[in-house]
Parts: C-alpha cells; structure tokens; sequence
C-alpha cells in the first residue's frame, strides 16, 4: 500500500467566501464579521461527506480576493482575524480540515509595497518586489510601467525571485499555520510560479507541520513539472474536468475514457499513474455543471464518474444541490451568496458517493483500467492491493446489459448497499452509477 495522506482520502467542498458570505464586491473597508456564516453550513457539510474545506481567497484585498492587500489580515469584509480563528476551530472540531488560496504571483495594487513604489519611485525600498520600469507607463497612468498578471494591471506581478518577497511570504504562510492551524495550500495560478519558490515553499511547509497539503492550479501541460516530491502534493485535474463535461454532451464517453487512460491507465508511460489530482465538474471561475450540461438526467451521473475515477473529488458550494450561473453573465453570478443549504435528491446521491469513496482503498489509491466502454456507456475497474471496485455509468435512456469477465460471481453496490449477480450480463438501468465492490 503506498504512502497513505489524508488529503488522497478527503472529499473536499470548496467556498468562495466573498460570495458565499454576500460580501460587496469592491472593499467598502466596513468591518463585518460575515464569516461566521460558515458555521451554520458545518452540518450540511458533514452531511454531504465533505471532510476538507477550500477557502478561495479569505486575506484583505482590493475586489475579489484575487488583489491582496495584505496577506495578514483577514479581509474585513469577512470579519477579523479573530473571527477566522474561529471558525477554522468549529470545522477542525467538525473533522474538517482548512485549505486556504495562496495568492503568490500578484498582489493588489492597494498592496501597501507597491504603493510605496509608486509614490516614491526609485528611492523606494520595495522597487525590486515586482517587474517595474520606470520608464514606462500603465494603464493607471502612474508614471511607471510594471507587469500585471496576463496583461490584468489591477493583479501586480511578484517577483518571487526575490529574497525579500520569498521571506514575507512564508512568513505570512508561518502565520496562517500558527493562528488558523491550516492544513494546506492550494496555490492561484501555480502554472505562473517560479519553481524555485515553490520548492521553497514545499520545504518550508513539511518543516512546519507534517502532512501539510499543497495543490497547484494548473490548466494545460504536463503537471509532473509541479507535481513531484520536492513541489506540490497534487494539481486541479482541467484536462478531465472539459472531458467530463463534453463526454456527457456529445454523448462520447470514449473522451473522458480517453484522457483517464492517457492520464492513469495500465501502461508504462501513462503520465501520472500513483498520482493524485483534484478532480471536479465546476468551480467559481466555470460555469456550473447544472448550466452546462444538456441534459440534467446526466448530472448525478457526472459525479459518478467524478468520485468514481482516479483523483480528490471537490465540490463546489450550491452545485450539490443543482444551483446554476453562467460564466457569461460574468464571474460574479458563479460566487453567489445562497441563504441556507439546500438538500434534494441530487445532494442525497452525492452524499452516498462521498462516504463511498472515502471508506473505500480502491477507489482511493487504486490503478484504473477500462473493461467496457461505447458511447453511452462505461464500466472500469480500480483495484488497489486489498480491494477492486467496478464503476458503472449508463448515460442512456434506455438500459443496457455488458457483458464481461467480471473475475468474480458478485459484488455490493457501495452506493445503494445491494448486492449483484454477473450471472447472465449485468444490467445497467437508464441513466444509473454504480460503484460495485467485487467479492474477493
């Protein structure tokens, strides 16, 4: 059994505070201790079988938490450090452990260093903390030309090469470990980041607490650049997320079949086979998977195959239940502040597939192979040392009996507890998931 982490065996749920807690959207600089509304939701997370939380950004900031202000202080729009500390304390006693967003490649331009530079120039002390040239100018017209995060001048590149901007930015992390207990990072923009700062970071943070979890966000290109022993834990798996989605659209599960085998399957040379990436169908920078598939019978479906396939399945605040926004009515609409959790049949199913797939080794550290896959439907095997789980998904409207060498007479369903026989074909019923624990 390989090294064993909690992180490989957590179901995260991720919040976007700003918007969950109905914060304004600009930082009107009013102290509010919205927060605190997390802990209201604390029930409905561990109903949902949700055991880690990731926070998008929480720190002071000029908008939307992506602009730091100050990496020290908890955005006051959300409440005090005090506050935080708090509720990092609620979910901890709850068994929930706390990711929070390390902003590390930019900085707001209320950033107090980068507003020394602009007042005073040359003579400031804080000039060589970004890419600047006082040559130039900005879009701001301040007389200077600095670099901004993929031509956004509101987001101020770092420069992470830097001694200084290395040291107050562990220095930040020291904080958040030693007064909210955090157990992990998930790092905006990681594809961005100077590798030598990240292996900085890694050493730092396995000398501050052990099985401490770092994920980088990483969209395209080979993720064992960042993903390895000496930088990060784990990435946000966007190769499957798009495989997810258009496999169930186009009715193709052969894509998503595709990319998993690309990814994890049995050969040699797959890419991160043993390794562990976050895996999910929307979060607050997409459109909701309840918006974005054409057919909603396919969205428990799609969680299936989320929790079913290799990787830390993460959930997305309000998509448990179905809620919808579009990407093209603009960022805002997909961070919405909801009332109360809803519960409905849909956060039933996933609740079942999270306690599934948290007790099972299989489906946690086991390898992934194919067994039968058409256009509507797939079943594939993962089987670690003690344990082999078959995932179903039938994404038709009518059902379907496969036919195979299951290598055994019959299995329990982790999802609903009943037993199946392979006597004869197994029969796959319009739009169904099974997750079936063979005997051994």
């Amino acid at each position: 059994m390989e090294n064993r982490k909690w992180y490989f065996e957590s179901v995260f749920y991720q919040i976007y505070p700003l918007g969950f807690c109905g914060a304004p959207f600009e930082n009107d600089g009013v102290l509010a201790g919205r927060i605190k509304k997390v802990e209201e939701w604390i029930p409905h997370i561990k109903k949902l079988g949700a055991d880690a939380i990731y926070f998008s950004p929480v720190f002071e900031s000029d908008t939307h938490g992506y602009n730091t202000r100050d990496y020290k202080m908890i955005d006051r729009r959300l409440g005090t450090n005090e506050d935080f500390k708090e509720v990092c304390a609620k979910l901890h006693e709850a068994g929930i452990r706390v990711v929070l967003d390390g902003v590390f490649n930019h900085v707001g331009r209320g950033f107090r260093a980068f507003q020394d530079v602009v007042r005073n120039r040359e003579r400031s002390p804080y000039l060589h903390w970004f890419h600047i040239s006082l040559e130039g100018n900005s879009n701001y017209n301040d007389g200077l030309w600095y670099e901004g995060w993929e031509g956004n001048y509101d987001l101020v590149k770092l420069n992470l090469q830097n001694e200084e901007v290395i040291r107050h930015i562990l220095d930040a992390v020291n904080c958040w470990i030693e007064e909210f207990d955090i157990d992990g990072l998930r790092l905006d923009v990681a594809y961005c980041l100077d590798h030598n700062f990240v292996r900085r970071l890694r050493s730092f943070c396995d000398g501050k607490k052990q099985d401490f979890y770092l994920l980088g966000e990483m969209l395209h290109g080979d993720y064992n650049q960042m993903v390895n022993d000496q930088m990060l834990h784990s990435a946000t798996n966007y190769e499957c997320y798009k495989g997810l989605y258009s496999s169930f659209n186009s009715m193709n599960l052969f894509e998503i079949n595709h990319s998993l085998l690309r990814q994890f399957g049995p050969e040699n040379w797959t890419l991160y086979k043993g390794k562990h990436m976050l895996s999910f169908v929307d979060n607050h920078d997409v459109t909701r998977v309840a918006s974005i598939l054409t057919n909603e019978k396919h969205l428990p479906l799609i969680y299936a195959l989320m929790f079913g396939m290799p990787g830390i399945p993460c959930v997305y605040y309000g998509s448990e239940w179905g809620a919808k926004a579009n990407k093209s009515e603009g960022d805002p609409v997909l961070r919405a502040c909801f009332d109360a959790p809803v519960w409905n049949e849909l956060t039933d199913e996933i609740s079942r597939m999270a306690q599934a797939k948290k007790n099972s080794e299989a489906l946690n550290y086991g390898a992934f192979r194919s067994v039968v896959l058409t256009n509507k439907q797939c079943i594939f095997e993962r089987k670690s040392e003690n344990e082999r789980v078959l995932v179903a998904i039938n994404a038709d409207g009518e059902s379907y009996t496969a036919h195979f060498d299951a290598g055994c007479g019959r299995a329990e369903d982790l999802l609903t507890g009943k037993m199946h026989d392979f006597g004869g074909g197994s029969e796959l019923p319009p739009y169904s998931a099974a997750f079936w624990k063979m005997e051994r």
